[in-house]
């Protein structure tokens, strides 16, 4: 196989799994009705483990200054993880705008939730105004996040001045704004996560990395139809929201890999934005475009948003696809570079690029074994396909979450 090539600068992920592999916390707290959860919440500290029993909770629960340690995190978790606890928001008969927030924190895990019909944001987590002191080591798993908004700036998870953060596992299904919305966020990855537009959502976008966010790795996810712009590298932030300061681009040092993109109206949107590696992905059916480069932070400082690479991708292209590529005006399209990438289409057209690509490959018909919607891979292992697409992609040990020897997190 040909050797990858990988953009490493600043990628560095700062996380442990968060598999607790020691003994029961000596501060574990069960808890099976609101006004439990909420005291213990509010008593939280250093090695807490809160263990929501099965149930539905109202939501509204909020905390700030809530910190652990690298040895002893505070956990929130559901008790049993095939009957995780289901926080019930206004829009589905229960109480507050959001689920769960938390500001001014570290070394918090929560697992196995499900959040829902919650009209404002279903998770916030945030710095609480203090934009030199980030919340960080935040790890969130195996939460199911729905029916957010369902219209406007409603996010599924809003994150802002959030650093070494991993969302890893959970399904969000429905919202307004975007499913993950982080604001000056640094050093995280969002990984093996399941995003799924439903009708009477408006769906902005699925992940959306902006405000400053830098270092951040989406890995292996599948998006089904998940709105307007499933991964937005970058976006529009006011400079007060910028974090830590203003510099010249809205996100820098993205990483987008090993992820299926299934419908949508497109899936990967460069927006005032720096670099960008966009690598092993399958593209299928988006609606209008394939990819955008845009720049809608008009900011004098920001720079055009400029130098992705786009490589080792598969490509196939429906018959309703208008432009594969959409190129916005005040952006650099000629620093864009495209490499190995295959495209399919039935009319067996080639895309046309800003710049030339480096050893394409194009095809006619349907080559691909396509049994469902999960995304496509090719029939033949030994074929030219092999090597491109999500299925080819091989997860870079060397910055993947490992235990630490002392049982703990992070």
């Amino acid at each position: 196989m040909p050797e990858r090539v990988r953009v490493k600068a600043g990628m560095a992920i700062l996380l442990a799994a968060s598999v607790w592999t020691g003994t029961v916390a000596a501060n574990e707290v069960r808890v099976s009705t609101d006004e439990q959860l909420r005291a213990a919440i509010a008593a939280a500290g250093p090695g807490s483990e809160i263990l929501i029993a099965p149930g539905r909770y109202r939501g509204g629960f909020a905390r700030s200054g809530l910190h652990g340690t690298a040895a002893k995190p505070v956990v929130i978790a559901g008790e049993d993880p095939q009957q995780p606890p289901e926080f019930i928001g206004e829009a589905a008969g229960g109480r507050g705008s959001v689920a769960i927030h938390l500001s001014d924190v570290s070394h918090v895990v929560l697992r196995d939730l499900v959040l829902k019909g919650f009209p404002g944001n279903g998770l916030n987590i945030d710095d609480g105004g203090s934009v030199e002191t980030p919340s960080h080591h935040v790890c969130i798993e195996h939460l199911q996040v729905l029916e957010t908004g369902p219209s406007g700036n409603r996010d599924g998870l809003k994150m802002s001045g959030v650093d070494q953060f991993r969302v890893a596992d959970c399904v969000f299904r429905g919202w307004g704004g975007s499913a993950i919305d982080c604001v000056g966020c640094h050093d995280g990855v969002v990984e093996r996560c399941r995003f799924e537009g439903v009708e009477g959502f408006s769906q902005s976008n699925a992940v959306q990395l902006k405000g400053g966010s830098r270092g951040v790795r989406v890995l292996e996810n599948y998006f089904l139809n998940a709105g307007q712009r499933a991964v937005n590298i970058g976006g529009s932030t006011g400079a007060a929201y910028f974090r830590p300061a203003v510099g010249d681009s809205e996100a820098a040092e993205i990483e987008v890999a090993g992820n299926r993109f299934v419908g949508g109206m497109s899936a990967v949107a460069w927006v005032t934005a720096e670099g960008g590696h966009v690598h092993h992905n399958t593209f299928v059916g988006q609606g209008k475009w394939v990819l955008r480069i845009l720049q809608e932070n008009q900011d004098p400082r920001m720079k055009p948003s400029h130098g992705g690479l786009f490589e080792d991708n598969l490509v196939v292209m429906g018959d309703d696809l208008g432009v594969m590529l959409n190129i916005g005006p005040s952006t650099a399209p000629e620093t864009f570079h495209f490499r190995r990438n295959a495209w399919y289409s039935r009319r067996g057209r080639p895309p046309q690029l800003p710049t030339p690509e480096v050893e394409p490959l194009y095809g006619q018909g349907q080559p691909l074994t396509m049994p469902n919607t999960e995304g496509s891979w090719p029939k033949d292992p030994d074929g030219p396909l092999w090597e491109r697409g999500a299925h080819a992609y091989e997860a870079d040990e060397v910055d993947r979450p490992t235990v630490n020897a002392g049982g703990g997190i992070f």
